[in-house]
């Protein structure tokens, strides 16, 4: 577990990379805890006056690992992932995410509980929760609305199609793109200004910004949650999983 999720230090800067290049840096339980519980001791820590969450060059993350949501399906409010996006949603530091490769559906919803989101050209965005017979989470079916507008939202979650660093930025929820090469300097310089100024000012800011939406943000994630487990083990979901093992498409028509 402990090279999955590789944690650094420096300069004032704590930063998270998904490691698990193997599976497309695609996240399991373990994962998910190893994160939450790094969030929680940088609240605490007055050292680290910033967080970067990153993956690599060719893959920010894949998302859910769907082997293991089908051996073993998340049932509690207290699961690890709920630990994650519960404590990414409530971080009271800067946050910054530098996205390059593919972000599939948390990789993507986790960016919009992120301050700054830098993004390479390489990047490619898709949250396919319809597809995979389940619905948002992180709060995305609230927050994604008030970034991109209702149809903006709608064409990416109701579809799940994928789209480019470019849409992504037109869309609200990435800061800048930049070109692949160039992005891990541009993201270091500007985790710098943020450590260079006052931990204080940082924090009042960003609580000013979100004290407003924080009860909402925390209720429409749980309602989400109790519809996201209950699908998890419907026969819908569990078609679309099989296919997507089994490199079929699913067949949905035996639904209602």
């Amino acid at each position: 577990m402990s090279n999955e999720i590789l944690i650094a230090r420096e300069s004032g800067v704590l930063t998270i990379t998904i490691n698990r290049p193997e599976r497309k840096n695609a996240l399991t339980p373990a994962m998910y805890q190893a994160m939450a519980d790094e969030l929680a001791a940088a609240q605490e820590d007055a050292a680290v006056r910033a967080v970067l969450v990153r993956g690599h060059a060719e893959i920010f993350t894949a998302g859910n690992d769907i082997e293991d949501f089908l051996k073993s399906p998340p049932t509690l409010t207290d699961s690890p992932v709920g630990n994650f996006l519960k404590a990414i949603a409530a971080f009271e530091k800067p946050l910054v995410a530098a996205v390059a490769g593919a972000a599939i559906g948390v990789g993507t919803t986790l960016l919009l509980h992120c301050d700054l989101v830098y993004a390479a050209d390489t990047a490619r965005f898709a949250m396919p929760f319809a597809q995979l017979g389940l619905c948002p989470e992180a709060a995305s079916s609230l927050l994604l609305p008030r970034v991109a507008g209702y149809q903006g939202a709608a064409e990416k979650l109701l579809l799940g199609d994928a789209f480019d660093a470019a849409e992504a930025h037109r869309m609200g929820f990435v800061n800048r793109v930049l070109p692949a090469a160039e992005l891990d300097a541009f993201v270091a310089a500007q985790l710098a200004k943020l450590v260079a100024l006052p931990a204080s000012s940082l924090r009042v800011t960003k609580a000013l910004m979100k004290r407003a939406s924080a009860h909402e943000v925390a209720k429409q994630m749980e309602e989400e949650g109790g519809h996201f487990r209950t699908m998890l083990v419907a026969p819908e979901a569990r078609e679309a999983f099989t296919a997507f093992l089994q490199k079929r498409k699913p067949d949905f028509r035996q639904f209602d």
